[in-house]
């Protein structure tokens, strides 16, 4: 069952005549529109903290780190390298955060091009050295690391990219007397574990945390004065309009997590793309202004919240199957009932193969809340009525995040 939690809050606070209140430092832009837009006619009431929770606590001070003038050492360049030492000399905690968890992205042979693909997804399989496995991060397929290149027999295979491990073997030897902790889902995989690495950063047990996304948010850690922040830029030229959103809320929580007492904290971001706007507003703190741009641009193509959309997904162990499904859908002779609705070519999905299974998809577009529910109510026992493959399933989802 596909649903949005804070939109079903919003159902049912509405249906039971009571206030509800969405809390949060990076609110969607669908929120912040139905509270600033004219467009929305005010539908929220915006209500703004103006200080921190803790008092005499300010806001880090956030630098970029250009990655076209500075040279880096295993992804880290020697303005970050020498800010943690600082921390170290201080007695401060210092967060290095990178939204990758493993050794390295992908393993490759350099003499025939041979990369470390998933057999089941068309994805590749991340190199793991800890256990020494090779595992894809979105079915759980896994397989021992080769001491050979399985298609030419080259002994000599390297680890391309960096992820959380490779970073914090990295920083062992750069610091070889600073207690370091990694913190992502393989090291807390379970709430229990995940307790004792919170208790252990706490206690003053780690200098240098390295970890994902799991940090980014919902923590205090008093002792915590630097977040160095490593391959941010990938998000910046997504295929995905709300990547810009995602990464700038990333951005905006891993950067709270320092000087949140009295001590001040420092955020510094590397970037190949300095002067991009994003990171501008990320070193102002300015979310109204990140978020006032982002909607000028979904205004002018016409994404939500000014278009509404649902998603007609299938999959199938063949592509042809599910394109062929999804066709037919598409064929529906009743759309033309519906002029308000587009309805757009189906097309593979981004990650088009996923656990044996070829995805493809079907985007619903409307100008109209009411006129695409109309649409849906009527299409939905025509889907269920196609003849398809046994194996086919199709689900539908309003208001789809992913792309």
């Amino acid at each position: 069952m596909r649903y949005s939690a804070r939109d079903v809050a919003v159902f049912r606070a509405h249906e039971r005549k009571v206030p509800i209140v969405l809390g949060s430092a990076t609110p969607s832009l669908e929120t912040w529109a139905n509270a600033t837009a004219k467009e929305m006619r005010g539908r929220y009431q915006l209500l703004t903290l103006k200080e921190r929770a803790v008092e005499q606590a300010r806001l880090p001070t956030v630098q970029r780190i250009d990655l076209r003038k500075e040279k880096a050492e295993e992804g880290l360049s020697g303005i970050l390298l020498e800010a943690i030492e600082k921390r170290l000399l201080r007695g401060e905690q210092s967060l290095v955060f990178l939204n990758r968890r493993g050794y390295a992205p992908v393993l490759a042979c350099t003499a025939c091009g041979w990369i470390s693909n998933c057999k089941r997804c068309a994805a590749n399989l991340v190199l793991h050295m800890a256990d020494k496995r090779l595992r894809c991060h979105h079915c759980g397929y896994e397989t021992p690391v080769p001491r050979k290149c399985p298609t030419c027999g080259n002994q000599d295979i390297h680890p391309f990219g960096r992820g959380t491990q490779r970073l914090e073997e990295f920083l062992a030897e750069r610091f070889p007397k600073a207690r370091i902790l990694r913190a992502d889902r393989d090291v807390a995989k379970t709430r229990k574990q995940w307790e004792v690495l919170v208790e252990k950063i706490h206690a003053g047990e780690a200098n240098i945390l390295v970890g994902t996304q799991m940090l980014a948010k919902g923590h205090d850690f008093p002792n915590l004065t630097l977040v160095g922040v490593v391959g941010a830029d990938a998000a910046l030229f997504a295929a995905d309009c709300r990547a810009p959103e995602r990464l700038f809320a990333q951005l905006m929580q891993v950067a709270g997590r320092a000087g949140r007492a009295q001590k001040a904290g420092e955020v510094l971001i590397q970037t190949q793309y300095p002067d991009h706007p994003l990171y501008a507003a990320i070193v102002k703190h300015d979310y109204p202004a990140f978020a006032a741009s982002q909607l000028a641009e979904r205004k002018l193509a016409g994404f939500p919240p000014y278009s509404h959309q649902a998603m007609l997904r299938a999959e199938a162990p063949q592509m042809a199957d599910a394109i062929a499904f999804l066709a037919t859908a598409r064929a529906w002779p009743e759309i033309a009932t519906h002029p308000a609705v587009t309805l757009y070519d189906p097309v593979p999905m981004r990650m088009a193969r996923l656990a044996n299974l070829e995805r493809g998809q079907l985007l619903i577009e409307c100008a109209s809340r009411p006129a695409l529910q109309a649409f849906l109510t009527a299409w939905q026992p025509a889907l269920a009525g196609i003849k398809s493959p046994s194996r086919l399933r199709w689900h539908l989802e309003v208001d789809p995040l992913e792309f």
